[in-house]
């Protein structure tokens, strides 16, 4: 059977949901259809996200992609709203501080720059106002915090995905439940996509906005895409003790930690290695007892007496080759587009990935927001774009 759509985008996660939406709150009068292997999202990384937005990053373009983010999640309620049914993405507005050791302070300060060149409303808090501020805090082996002061928090991940899905289907998106196994490649385009059950679905354009899945679908372009799954843990615990005010604390260890209603979530990005190309979602206990606790309890004192009361495992898209996101057309193949490799911030940028996206197929041009540094030709140039503040 042989079916045809103008636009296929596979992978209807957060990405491929939101490249949909903006679509067609652009204007697009083509034929859309979004192919989803997992139509439950029990494994998609957008329902396993920790779900957090921020403006501290070392590039312009990562900044200027969750600036257009937060604005976006600002006003969701309205925009992805079905009649009087809005949907409530829980935005909390309370910040990022990324703490600094003596030795990370010169980067610290080199990102600040370059956040408060980009708009970014962050501050940096030398010990004496770490400690008044948050009074809950260890200061041992600390020169300093960079605090967001707005634009910078925490929101709920799955519920935006399925806002994003729900718009799009209401304003006519075709969801189709499969998993692409082959492409028919006609010189320098894609013309159609073929699936396990022997069906076949001719396109015009295709997006590829498959997550972990990302570079195994790329090659099945023909193409190289350095995007596989990596396995991230978030741990969920009990404190007793209060912490008022607390934003998303990254400490000089790596460990991130958050509120989570009346819990905390916390994690790490695994040493390399114990951070293989991971397929499955069992959690690493043994990563909380060795490397998290510790790390919490020596910054947090009430920290000390937790209790771990659940955890969950999810993948990261993570682009080997620099750690960020790959957007746009391919240099030769070009009517297939990336929105991959976010390496643990695509749900936040999602947002702005979707718009770009939606621009380039319409227009050919990026307008709302730029992600040209993004673009895949940095890759066999050979010329990685580095991010400095991994979480």
């Amino acid at each position: 059977m042989t079916e045809s759509c103008d636009v296929a985008i596979i992978g209807g996660g957060a990405i491929g949901s939101a490249i949909a939406f903006f679509l067609l709150e652009k204007g697009f009068g083509g034929r859309l259809a979004v192919i989803e292997r997992d139509p439950s999202y029990r494994f998609a990384s957008s329902a396993l996200s920790a779900s957090s937005i921020r403006q501290q990053f070392s590039t312009p373009v990562n900044i200027a992609l969750s600036r257009f983010g937060i604005d976006f999640l600002r006003q969701a309620g309205d925009r992805l709203a079905i009649g009087d049914d809005r949907p409530v993405i829980g935005l909390k507005e309370a910040g990022y501080l990324f703490l600094a050791s003596p030795e990370g302070l010169s980067i610290l300060d080199k990102n600040h720059l370059v956040q408060r060149a980009a708009g970014a409303d962050v501050a940096l808090l030398p010990p004496p106002k770490l400690e008044a501020r948050f009074p809950w805090l260890s200061l041992e082996g600390l020169a300093a915090g960079s605090l967001g002061l707005s634009g910078e928090g925490w929101f709920d991940g799955p519920g935006l995905m399925q806002a994003f899905r729900r718009k799009a289907q209401s304003l006519g998106v075709r969801y189709l439940t499969g998993e692409i196994s082959g492409m028919e490649r006609e010189r320098n385009g894609i013309s159609a996509l073929l699936f396990g059950n022997g069906s076949r679905l001719t396109c015009g354009t295709v997006v590829n906005a498959a997550g972990p899945q990302a570079g195994k679908v790329a090659a099945l372009a023909g193409l190289t895409l350095p995007v596989e799954p990596r396995k991230r843990c978030v741990f969920v615990f009990d404190c007793r003790a209060p912490l008022p005010d607390c934003p998303l604390v990254i400490d000089t260890s790596g460990v991130w930690f958050r509120p989570e209603g009346a819990r905390f979530i916390a994690g790490i990005s695994p040493p390399p290695e114990r951070d293989p190309q991971d397929p499955d979602f069992d959690v690493d206990y043994a990563l909380f007892d060795e490397i998290v606790w510790p790390a919490l309890a020596a910054r947090v004192p009430a920290f000390e007496a937790i209790k771990l009361t659940s955890a969950w495992a999810g993948h990261y898209e993570y682009n080997t080759f620099d750690q960020n996101g790959v957007v746009g057309p391919h240099p030769e193949v070009r009517n297939f587009l990336f929105a991959n490799g976010f390496s643990g911030h695509g749900i936040q940028q999602s947002p702005a990935v979707g718009c770009a996206i939606a621009e380039w197929i319409i227009g050919g041009a990026y307008r709302s927001v730029d992600p040209s540094d993004l673009s895949y030709d940095r890759i066999p140039a050979g010329q990685p774009l580095r991010e400095l503040n991994i979480v």
